[in-house]
């Protein structure tokens, strides 16, 4: 096999170079199938009509499958490929991020090589995206979970969607899919945001939906992945409540921290209540502590909403 070449990194070029499409797809220990992801990646868009980039980037693999990108990228056997080999694992946000950004489509799409989404509908995704300017974002909502560590994973998954829905007062059928395509103008405000793991995917989604933007949901199914899962349950769940509540903190404060602060006023108007008939108007430091507290929160939200506001109007 050919030894992978030095890392490079795609830098933004002029319109007359820009395609239609770029699909941003990592690879991290995918040897065994990432080339039949490329060819039904390929083959899908082949047959589209639209122009596109396979952006191919390998997050430091050490299973061979860095040399395979290498060799396949070198043999011209699929001419719209793009091989760029990262100098360390980054993560797969990290690529997305980078692969978003420097992408030369109108359109990106997001999706895996572990052969879990059907690949085959991106031309799908784009032409919803293309024919309807009301949405920005569509994602494929898949409709089984095949996903490692079942038992514990579904439930989770469901509590932090929930989450979600509450704080960006959105219906979110899938928060976390992989498979996505959306407009990449509209996403670059986003980018710098996305975190290097998993989570990056619910941070896009949280993001286009917390700041006004149409997200279509597409029903998919969604195959039993092939090779080893790279989720840990216990990290990568904590990380997307801490980024969904970071996120929705980041575009509108108010839905966190103004019902907190409501609720503890609430509390300690009922125990002033309380001090002022059963203590004859004698106000205990715990009163006192409780409403100082949920002034202190209401404050806090009002300024972190002055902030969120006035940085939008720059």
């Amino acid at each position: 096999m050919t030894t992978a070449p030095v890392t490079t990194r795609p830098r933004p070029v002029p319109d007359a170079e820009r395609v239609d499409v770029t699909v941003v797809l990592p690879c991290y220990n995918e040897v065994g199938h990432v080339v039949a992801e490329i060819e039904r990646i390929s083959a899908a868009l082949d047959a589209s009509g639209y122009t596109y980039d396979l952006d191919a980037y390998d997050d430091r693999s050490s299973d061979g499958t860095r040399e395979l990108l290498a060799e396949v990228a070198a043999s011209g056997r699929f001419p719209r490929l793009r091989y760029f080999p990262r100098a360390r694992n980054g993560g797969s946000g990290t690529i997305r991020r980078i692969g978003s950004r420097d992408a030369r489509g109108e359109y990106v799409v997001w999706t895996d090589a572990d052969m879990t989404y059907p690949n085959d509908r991106i031309p799908e995704f784009v032409d919803l995206l293309a024919n309807d300017d009301a949405y920005d974002q569509v994602v494929g909502a898949r409709t089984t979970e095949e996903g490692t560590y079942k038992l514990l994973r579904v439930p989770a998954k469901w509590a932090i969607r929930k989450i979600a829905e509450r704080l960006t007062g959105m219906r979110i059928p899938d928060l976390n899919s992989g498979l996505r395509a959306f407009r990449r103008d509209v996403s670059l405000p986003y980018l710098s945001l996305l975190p290097p793991g998993f989570s990056c995917v619910t941070t896009l989604t949280v993001s286009f939906l917390a700041n006004g933007h149409d997200v279509r949901y597409v029903p998919i199914d969604y195959a039993k992945r092939a090779g080893r899962s790279k989720f840990h349950f216990t990290k990568d769940a904590y990380r997307y409540i801490l980024q969904v509540l970071r996120m929705v903190m980041y575009f509108n404060p108010l839905k966190v921290l103004m019902p907190l602060a409501l609720w503890i006023l609430a509390v300690g108007s009922l125990k002033l209540g309380y001090d002022l008939v059963w203590h004859h108007f004698r106000v205990t430091g715990s009163t006192l502590l409780t409403m100082v507290t949920g002034f202190q929160i209401a404050a806090l939200a009002l300024i972190a909403d002055l902030i969120v506001r006035s940085r939008a109007q720059r």
